[in-house]
């Protein structure tokens, strides 16, 4: 068979016509392997030449219902050799004789160039871009440190730790955290020297790294609450390390990857606090009846009346505003008022991250003529501040929906206009412009086209209706919930003369509310 094989190539190349291996293949109908090792014996036995260079070709190959795959295809093209010739050349294409190479003297490899620098250095961990610096002189390039490290990692030397979730680790910003595994010693010890080594470096780079610092002072203080046998919640949490809410959710997301221990419970299936998972269950089980009393004081009341003060604000729009069209949305949660919107955002703002959310958004045509005018809302229940309204103006100025380029940067749509709704303003509150000139916080929202709306100005609208007693701000202290507001509002609005008797029946309604939340106030 193999004296066929040889006859067969060499006769069909006897034509002196250069051919690849898949038309010698295709021409003698031999197998694949049986050629290629024929062609490699005549080549180095002086029978034939080879190509000097190898060609490129790309294919299209059909696969029936599998489609068209395409791939490069790399080939030598082989020609008889002809009597005392060593080389020749066909239309360009140079053919030579087999030469045998001189393997060069193995080097030592890029894993144990890494493995050595490891141990070396086995009192410190490293992260992987620390690493191609520290080697980039021998040759070490960012993508051979984990392939490298991987390959140690499944022999059992090295430890590698990053952002673990349930089914997949990521790496730090600045890689994977790696540290020598010393054979010597008992694995188990070995192992909790290497965590211990890889924690102190993610100590260190909390000095320097924002993430980490917040990564480091959530875990610090869910543990100090963990021994006093009480729970973190997030507020908490947010007041404690000076960030946003977003922030914060990066860095609890994180250090929950990265300390396994750190627990999450929601109270009210709402609200969410954290433990360490050395709190036993009967101390957790105290500790969540004691945080359910302070969030139906605090946040129960609070919620309720910041809510109220939304749907009043609403209702007096609609009311006011002739041919107003709310905007609605669907929610995931249903719960969720519809006629709140989720915007995107084309940048982060103050550590909102893709999106922001806003109260309502409704549009109003002037004329049949006239373009539309778009409003959008944002209530805040308290004192609001120069810094609530620039807050609200950069949400507006890098949504996708209501910000534009322009020349002079990004700016609020033309026909879109903010407005703020707050309960309480600081009259003698001035704001310090860039020029040193002073002005008031409504002039300061006026200059960025928002407009602001207080509670007076709704006030001064039921005093000209003729009511005497209500206000609009103890019309969301008395009501329950939203849809009350409403119903006590248009009922005022109907019987104005009779605004106190209205407000004492709701009063009286929701009397079992307020008893029972002086009772936790403890002044029941």
């Amino acid at each position: 068979m193999g004296s066929d094989t040889r006859s067969r190539v060499l006769g069909l190349l006897s034509d002196c016509r250069p051919r690849s291996f898949s038309e010698i293949v295709k021409e003698t109908g031999l197998g694949r392997k049986a050629v290629e090792g024929v062609l490699y014996r005549l080549w180095k036995e002086g029978k034939i030449l080879r190509s000097e260079r190898r060609f490129m070709e790309a294919q299209r190959i059909f696969k029936g219902r599998g489609g068209i795959t395409r791939n490069l295809r790399k080939y030598y093209l082989y020609v008889l050799k002809p009597e005392g010739r060593d080389s020749i050349e066909i239309d360009g294409v140079r053919f030579v004789r087999y030469e045998k190479r001189e393997r060069k003297a193995p080097g030592v490899s890029k894993a144990r160039l890494i493995y050595e620098f490891l141990k070396s250095n086995g009192d410190r961990a490293f992260f992987s871009k620390e690493i191609a610096g520290a080697l980039k002189d021998r040759g070490i390039k960012p993508p051979d440190v984990m392939t490298s490290v991987r390959r140690l990692e499944r022999k059992g030397l090295v430890y590698v730790r990053g952002y673990r979730s349930g089914s997949r680790e990521t790496p730090f910003k600045e890689g994977f955290l790696i540290t020598w595994i010393d054979p010597s010693k008992p694995r188990e010890l070995a192992i909790e020297e290497a965590v211990e080594r890889t924690e102190r470096a993610l100590m260190e780079k909390s000095a320097s790294s924002p993430l980490m610092q917040r990564i480091r002072m959530v875990r610090d203080l869910v543990i100090e609450a963990s021994k006093l046998g009480e729970l973190v919640g997030f507020e908490f949490l947010q007041n404690r390390l000076g960030c946003t809410e977003y922030e914060l959710e990066t860095a609890i997301e994180r250090a929950m990857q990265l300390y396994p221990e750190i627990r999450e419970v929601r109270i009210f299936n709402r609200f969410r606090h954290y433990y360490h998972a050395s709190m036993d269950g009967e101390r957790l089980a105290k500790a969540m009846r004691r945080r359910e009393n302070y969030l139906r004081v605090v946040y129960g009341r609070k919620n309720r009346v910041g809510h109220n003060w939304e749907a009043c604000v609403e209702w007096f729009i609609d009311k006011f505003t002739t041919g107003a069209h709310f905007m609605t949305q669907d929610h995931r949660n249903k719960g969720m008022d519809r006629r709140r919107i989720t915007l995107h955002l084309v940048r982060s703002v103050r550590g909102r991250v893709n999106r922001a959310e806003v109260d309502r958004v409704w549009t109003v045509t002037p004329g049949i003529f006239a373009r539309p005018i778009t409003y959008v809302l944002e209530c805040k229940w308290g004192l609001v501040r120069k810094r609530d309204i620039d807050d609200f103006f950069e949400v507006l100025r890098w949504s996708k929906e209501f910000g534009v380029d322009a020349p002079e940067g990004r700016r609020i749509r033309q026909g879109v206009i903010g407005v703020f709704a707050g309960s309480a303003f600081n009259p003698r509150k001035r704001v310090r412009l860039k020029d040193g000139a002073e002005i008031s916080l409504p002039a300061y929202a006026a200059r960025m086209n928002i407009q602001l709306l207080k509670a007076s100005d709704f006030n001064q609208k039921l005093r000209e209706r003729g009511c005497t007693k209500a206000t609009v701000q103890r019309i969301c202290r008395v009501a329950r919930n939203e849809d009350e507001v409403r119903e006590i509002l248009e009922a005022i609005w109907r019987n104005p003369e009779k605004d106190a008797e209205i407000l004492a029946e709701a009063a009286a309604r929701n009397r079992d509310l307020y008893e029972f939340e002086r009772m936790l106030e403890g002044k029941g």
